[in-house]
Formats: C-alpha cells, structure tokens, sequence
C-alpha cells in the first residue's frame, strides 16, 4: 500500500473524441456554437419564466430550475472539451478529475429527479385538477426541489467517494473528453468489479427506477385523457409530449451508460456527447419551439425592449 500512496497518479490524459486534426476544428466549432445557445436559451427561458407573473406556477418553476440545472450540467464537461480540441496532449490534475466528476454527477442526478418532479406534476395537474392548487403548491415545489438537491448531492458523494478509495499508481490515460466514474475506475490498480457493482446500484438504479416512474405517469395520463375535452387533450398531450422528448433524450444515454458495469463500447463517446453537449440545448428548442405560451411572453419581453435593457 505504501508503494500505491508514493506513486499516485497527479493528472490523467483525455484522449478525446478524436485525434484526427480537422476533426476537431469541426468539433470546436460545432460545440461552441451549442454551447452558446445552451446558455443563452436556457438563460431566456428562466428569465421570461421570472419576469412574466402568469409563469409563476409550478410547472415554470420547475422548468426554470431545469433550465438552471442545464446550464450548469453544460458548463461541467463541454469547456473542458473545447479546451482539449484546441490541444495536442488533453491533460487534467487528479484533483480538477474528481470535483469533474463530482458536479457531473450533481447536476445530472439533480436533473433526473426534477424531470420525475414534473412528471408527477403534470400528473396531478390533469388527473386530479380539483386539488392541484393545494397538492402542488408552491411551498411543496419548494420543499421538492430542496429534496432533489439533498439526494443529488447524496449520489454525487457517494460516486466521488467510489472513485477516490480506489489506488491509482499506473496508466493515466481516460478513453474519454471528461472525468466520469466508469472510465476513471478502469485506470484504478486493483481489481474494480465490486466498485462498479455498487455503480450499477446507485447510478444505474437510480436512472433506470426514475425512468420507469416517468413511464408510468405518462401512461396513466394518457390513458386519463380520454375522460378530458378535446382542448384539454390537446394542450395536455402537447405539454405532455414535450416533457417525454427532453425524458427520453436525457435518460437513455444515461441508462445506457451506468446499467453496464465494467463494459465499454466505440459508441460510448457519442453517447456521451449527446446527454452532456446536445441534451442541454433541446430542453430551450423543445419548451419553446412547442409551446406557444412561452414564444409570446418572449416576444412581449422583447417589445418592452426589456432584453435590450438587460444587456447594457
């Protein structure tokens, strides 16, 4: 053990998306572009929800917050990313590794339980409206998004703790563009299949149990609307729809990722890039582009010239 401590690895080596140079000018300006509209959607989005009164609802609170958590999800992996295109050797201290891993971690278990928060929410709101305003009031949202930050930073700790009491005394390079438990572990000298069996059980439980909750409350609202008027429906099933498409595009990377213990595929980095670059971005597109609500609050902002103002 004491050989362990005296050669302990100090920073690890991304290999990165790819090694081939015109690809990653590609890349650098593809995501930097994405990104950019991932700050500056998910920005509007939680400043119409702030400043337009009749958005003071549940459903705008926790879409806010989701907005939040995006933009911090983003910010975690894609500048480290950007950096790394732009060089020839993609280095990182072990330390900057695990607060990596940390947030990444934090940010994305706090996104899957507010994505389950607003799916109970749209539940309760069209199966059972009568008591919608004394259920889902905004002490209860409150308290709600309290809890999801309590257990995302739960999970997050006890992801960073797995990786942590692993030895790292040899190889240092990380199959990958950011710091995450599965590739990190692999690089560990000691035999890792208990660490990932307690993955599998905290990440891959956690994601799959919250995805078949989601399904759940999706199918029993679905099946509920055929009681509701055709306006109802229609506005149910396309806020609905809306919610689903950012659940699925968010959760089946994730599934996919923390249900595999100890496996790795070629396809594991395009998986990656989807649910901490892209998925960030849809939750703006799909919250605005849809819902007819939110374009005609931003336009009235924009006709008071409050965005203007906002910017000097």
């Amino acid at each position: 053990m004491d050989a362990l401590n005296q050669t302990r690895v100090t920073e690890f080596v991304f290999l990165g998306l790819t090694d081939k140079w015109v690809l990653e000018i590609l890349f650098f300006l593809a995501f930097s572009v994405t990104y950019v509209l991932t700050l500056l959607g998910n920005t509007l989005i939680i400043v119409t929800i702030v400043f337009t009164p009749r958005f003071h609802t549940p459903m705008y609170f926790f879409l806010s917050n989701l907005s939040f958590i995006d933009i911090c999800h983003s910010s975690v992996t894609v500048p480290k990313m950007l950096e790394g295109l732009l060089l020839e050797i993609k280095t990182i201290s072990f330390d900057n590794c695990i607060a990596q891993l940390f947030f990444l971690h934090l940010f994305a278990c706090a996104e899957i339980f507010l994505l389950t928060i607003m799916a109970y929410d749209r539940y309760v709101a069209i199966c059972a409206p009568l008591h919608y305003s004394n259920v889902m009031n905004m002490r209860v949202c409150v308290q709600l998004v309290f809890a999801l930050w309590l257990g995302a930073t739960v999970h997050s700790l006890v992801q960073t703790f797995l990786t942590i009491r692993l030895p790292y005394c040899g190889p240092n390079i990380i199959d990958s563009y950011f710091c995450d438990v599965p590739p990190v572990i692999k690089l560990a000298c000691t035999d890792t299949y208990l660490t990932g069996m307690l993955i599998v059980s905290n990440s891959g439980t956690i994601s799959l149990t919250c995805f078949l909750a989601l399904v759940t409350s999706y199918t029993v609202i679905l099946v509920s609307l055929r009681k509701q008027s055709p306006e109802g429906r229609r506005k149910a099933l396309s806020t609905c729809s809306a919610h689903f498409m950012v659940v699925a595009f968010f959760f089946g990377p994730c599934i996919f990722i923390y249900t595999r213990p100890d496996t790795s595929f070629s396809i594991d980095k395009v998986v990656s890039v989807f649910y901490t670059v892209v998925t960030p971005l849809l939750n703006p597109l799909i919250y605005t582009l849809r819902n007819e609500e939110v374009k005609s609050a931003m336009k009235h902002l924009r006709q008071r010239g409050f965005f203007m103002k906002s910017g000097t």
